[in-house]
């Protein structure tokens, strides 16, 4: 008889074991847990992000313990509580961290599409902690913690993850992005750093942002456009600039000031560039595509468990919101490999509860196949009859 992996077996597939390893031996991940190894840590976190009763690590220890009989498949073992939560305080943020880029590369290269561009959209969002944890910062806003995502609205994929304290600006974490070659990067006003920002020129890549309120610029000329209205908003002006300021703080890099009026509620927004080529609406609609980073972050926090969590400390906490983007991901590639059509929502939901079925992935939204009874053959009605040919 076939055999047949389980919907959770096949959710894991995408993480190859042998680089997932190498990764382990980079970062010393399993150097003081003997039992309790890194594959299954990142296991039984995915795992929490998925069972509807794992919202506790009581209930993460019952559930994934009772269905012991898949865990030889999964290459697992059972969970303990102390022994996970020692792993939750202790286990390297970059075993994970790692993993994910891992993973976020591949499914990069699962969506690409030829010939779109190079587009990357910036931001942030933050983690409310409250007072359980107290190491938690608090920023004048909230008391926890900022998760900063690099996303591809092309792909549909976030590309780079990084946690930090609320108290951390964001324009610190937009200096250690890489820089790619003709890529179009679209933030807000917090990562104004105009080094950062002539570093992106320089590598002949583009930016579009907000100014601060306190940012000057200086007129050069006006530019000419033939099309205004775009996309919910209608372009104002177009204009050539220089950043005004005394010494040797001045921008080595040519700057460009698009002026536009959103319909919604005829609010004015002023949005610079380094770009001297696109149409001035296509400049706002640049800008306009950030909004979909801000609807991954409200799904994420909707749907992903990143609200509550196994562990109070700052490891742990680091340690489930990067599993959680992982579980994303990892749906995000079932869901093109297999070709699924179904909203992410949707899929999320049915895993849940289908983690442990045998069927096909593609299948998953399908009732489980029945088998049917033997085909009865025909009874003739002359057999209780003495009639001989």
């Amino acid at each position: 008889m076939r055999f047949t992996p389980i919907i959770f077996s096949k959710l894991l597939a995408p993480i190859n074991r042998r680089q997932f390893s190498a990764i382990v031996t980079r970062h010393a991940g399993d150097a003081y847990d003997k039992c309790f190894k890194s594959w299954d840590h990142l296991v039984a976190l995915i795992f929490a992000q998925f069972a509807a009763s794992a919202t506790s690590l009581r209930g993460l220890e019952t559930s994934f313990n009772a269905n012991s009989q898949h865990h030889y498949h999964l290459g697992t073992g059972r969970i303990a509580r102390s022994t996970f939560a020692d792993a939750n305080r202790r286990r390297p943020v970059a075993v994970f961290a790692d993993t994910f880029a891992m993973l976020a590369a591949q499914l990069d290269r699962n969506a690409r599409r030829e010939g779109k561009e190079l587009l990357r959209l910036i931001d942030s969002t933050p983690i409310p902690l409250g007072r359980l944890c107290a190491w938690a910062q608090w920023n004048g806003r909230i008391r926890g913690m900022k998760a900063h995502i690099v996303y591809d609205p092309n792909a549909d994929c976030p590309r780079l993850l990084d946690i930090t304290h609320a108290t951390v600006n964001d324009a610190q974490i937009g200096r250690t992005i890489e820089i790619e070659a003709g890529a179009t990067y679209v933030f807000g006003k917090g990562y104004c750093h105009y080094g950062w920002w002539t570093a992106i020129a320089g590598a002949k890549a583009f930016f579009v942002t907000r100014p601060k309120t306190n940012m000057k610029l200086d007129l050069v000329c006006i530019r000419e456009f033939k099309e205004a209205e775009g996309n919910g908003f209608t372009v104002l002006e177009d204009a050539e600039a220089n950043f005004a300021s005394k010494g040797d703080s001045k921008l080595p890099i040519k700057l460009r000031r698009v002026t536009v009026r959103r319909h919604q509620d005829g609010a004015t927004l002023e949005l610079v560039t380094n770009d001297l080529e696109r149409g001035a609406v296509a400049i706002g609609q640049l800008y306009k595509t950030r909004w979909q980073i801000e609807l991954l972050f409200r799904w994420m926090k909707q749907h992903l468990r990143i609200r509550a969590f196994i562990g109070n400390n700052e490891n742990a906490i680091r340690l489930q919101i990067i599993a959680a983007m992982i579980a994303y991901v990892l749906i995000r590639i079932a869901a093109k490999t297999h070709c699924i059509k179904l909203p992410v929502l949707r899929l999320l939901d049915l895993v849940g509860q289908c983690l442990f079925d045998r069927r096909s992935f593609g299948a998953i939204d399908k009732p489980p196949p029945v088998n049917p009874g033997r085909k009865r053959e025909h009874i003739s009605n002359h057999q209780m009859r003495f009639i001989y040919a």
